[in-house]
């Protein structure tokens, strides 16, 4: 039995603060949401977040994801599921959240490059560093999966 961890909303609320802009910002940028819920959802099954997964899993169906598309894709790859346009930030959010295993070549910032103007491309990075950051905060707080309803 793991001992109960402290709730950082009731905590401090205020300690959240700059993660809740970032998601304003992101909200606000005109990144299709459904990508977003793609990337939040593939750094989480990445990162081991259960908590992120289930909400984002949730928030993607909302939406409208597939079921399909949601099943396949932690192999995407092999997939012909989605567009080059998400493929692209796939393999970015890949390489993002596992930084320390990556070079961030110049070819893969090239296939972004192609699919992303510099802002888009700026923004999905944003997205890529908030959803890390918020399955860093689950993971170590261990908030409980399944709780959240979109």
């Amino acid at each position: 039995m793991s001992h109960k961890r402290l709730d950082y909303y009731e905590t401090d609320p205020k300690s959240i603060n700059g993660m809740l802009e970032l998601e304003k910002y992101i909200a606000g940028s005109g990144l299709e949401r459904s990508l977003y819920e793609l990337v939040k959802l593939r750094a989480s099954q990445i990162n081991g977040c259960a908590y992120c997964i289930d909400m984002h899993s949730k928030d993607a169906r909302k939406a409208g994801e597939t079921e399909q598309r949601l099943y396949a894709l932690s192999a995407w790859r092999e997939t012909s599921f989605y567009s080059e346009r998400e493929c692209a930030a796939l393999a970015w959010t890949e390489a993002m959240t596992l930084i320390s295993e990556n070079d961030m070549s110049d070819s893969l910032y090239t296939s972004v490059a192609e699919h992303f103007s510099e802002k888009e491309h700026l923004v999905l990075t944003m997205a890529i560093i908030a959803i890390n950051g918020w399955n860093r905060l689950a993971i170590g707080f261990r908030k409980e999966p399944g709780s959240y309803n979109p």
